[in-house]
């Protein structure tokens, strides 16, 4: 029978780095394929960011879609649309639906801009290696990269950047659309007080998800480091 190798876990291996069975040689391609990993990974979330949008703002389109499909196979009056108590029930179980369905896309792009962030932060610690040991040649040429290498550069939970603000606002849409259509199908009078409070409840509710998924889930607990390096990671 043939005999299996045990499998080597983190605390079997070797404690200095001259002891580990790779050549100096060696290291350059390491190193070439985690950067070229990370780097596809980079991108995946990019795009996953993009298309996440672009998911949420067709199903939020949806209703109105809809809405215009019915008025105009006469199902329902233009002007019913616009009186609050006249508009029917199955469209504002439309909305709240649509509303609720664009959680998911919602979720899906918080991790995507987690994702696009720290590998960002992984990109910027490669080129921190470099730049550490081309400074010299880099300052005799007088030249400095224009790139970031700092590590903990960009932040993961920064909701006043680009993509912060891209999720708040559909969490705002999506509070709105949530809002609208369980107060039109409960029958509720539709005050600009009520309508308020409904949507800053639920946008309050998006924006816990987003800090915990992006600040708080931060705080987990790190993989095992023999050799101890030290964490850029925060």
């Amino acid at each position: 029978m043939r005999k299996m190798s045990p499998r080597m876990t983190a605390e079997s291996l070797p404690e200095r780095l001259d002891e580990l069975p790779v050549e100096p040689r060696e290291f350059l391609a390491l190193i070439s394929v985690d950067f070229t990993g990370t780097y596809q990974v980079y991108l995946a979330a990019k795009d996953e960011r993009i298309k996440m949008t672009r998911l949420s703002m067709s199903l939020l389109a949806a209703p109105f879609a809809a809405a215009i499909a019915l008025v105009s196979a006469k199902v329902v009056s233009p002007t019913a649309l616009t009186t609050w108590h006249a508009v029917p029930a199955y469209l504002f179980a439309t909305v709240a639906g649509f509303g609720v369905l664009n959680v998911l896309p919602f979720l899906r792009l918080i991790e995507a801009v987690n994702a696009h962030m720290r590998t960002a932060r992984a990109l910027n610690n490669f080129r921190l290696l470099y730049v550490v040991q081309l400074k010299d040649h880099f300052s005799a040429l007088g030249w400095t990269p224009n790139l970031p290498v700092d590590p903990r550069y960009p932040e993961t939970y920064a909701p006043l950047a680009w993509p912060g603000i891209n999720v708040m606002m559909l969490a705002l849409v999506n509070s709105s659309y949530i809002a609208v259509g369980v107060l039109g199908l409960i029958g509720a009078e539709p005050n600009a007080a009520l309508l308020t409070v409904v949507i800053g409840l639920l946008a309050l509710i998006h924006y816990f998800v987003y800090y915990v998924r992006a600040n708080v889930s931060r705080q987990r607990r790190l993989p095992h480091n023999p050799y101890h390096f030290p964490n850029v990671e925060t």
